[in-house]
């Protein structure tokens, strides 16, 4: 028997658009900073938490750190994901990392002062774009605590360079396609995803083709379509920081 699969975008999206985007902002009263994000069927809870140290290799240099932890709830996809009780997986490290790289390529750690924000990313529902979601919606995590040591007076200025945000992108029956789900994504021939700030400048871009090598114009032509979802995130990152201040 031979497998037929569906070349249609799941909702009949075009291959350019974002799936339905939310960002609520403040939406963990007891954090100082927090966002649930939502992607289509992807749900992202992101948190900050001040700490007032930095890692042993920061001290006494003056300058602050800014880093993540990445967990996806074990009902969060259709088969349990067993948790992570003792050593952290491989992938889940080098999400954590990406999304903390991420963030720290848009803050002046110079001026944060010796203090660590720690992004908490907890996936309660995956369906595609999960670790791009966690940077999209941690950094309006991040932009939160941050506003809150303006207002108590701990900094004189928000110390960020500007917004970044990320997006997967891929090739799927041969066409380019933005913000792939899961669907989407398990039957990919490229699967990319790109981490940009608000100016189109490249933070990240991890891509792999899954079968046979792509052309370098296909390469050019995911980023293009990347850079446009990205400005739509960060425009839906500024109303729902917008909304917060209110």
């Amino acid at each position: 028997m031979v497998a037929i699969f569906n070349r249609k975008r799941p909702g009949g999206r075009a291959n350019d658009e974002l799936r339905p985007v939310t960002i609520q902002p403040g939406f963990a009263p007891y954090a100082e900073g927090s966002a649930l994000i939502t992607m289509g069927n992807t749900h992202v809870l992101c948190t900050a938490t001040i700490e007032e140290r930095v890692p042993p290799f920061l001290v006494g240099k003056g300058q602050g750190w800014v880093t993540a932890e990445y967990g996806m709830l074990p009902r969060s996809s259709p088969q349990r994901i067993p948790r992570e009780r003792s050593l952290t997986g491989g992938r889940t490290q080098e999400i954590q990392r990406l999304i903390g790289r991420s963030l720290r390529a848009v803050t002046k750690l110079d001026l944060l002062g010796e203090r660590t924000i720690l992004i908490d990313c907890d996936v309660l529902r995956a369906d595609g774009g999960t670790r791009t979601a966690a940077i999209t919606g941690g950094y309006v995590a991040l932009r939160l605590a941050l506003e809150r040591l303006v207002r108590t007076g701990q900094l004189k200025a928000v110390p960020l360079t500007g917004y970044v945000a990320a997006v997967s992108v891929g090739v799927v029956w041969d066409e380019v396609r933005l913000d792939l789900e899961y669907e989407e994504d398990s039957q990919a021939e490229v699967d990319c995803n790109v981490v940009m700030t608000d100016r189109g400048d490249i933070v990240e871009v991890q891509g792999t083709a899954e079968g046979k090598p792509f052309p370098r114009a296909r390469l050019d032509a995911m980023l293009d379509l990347a850079e446009r979802g990205v400005r739509q995130l960060v425009e839906y990152q500024k109303a729902a920081l917008s909304s917060h201040s209110e």
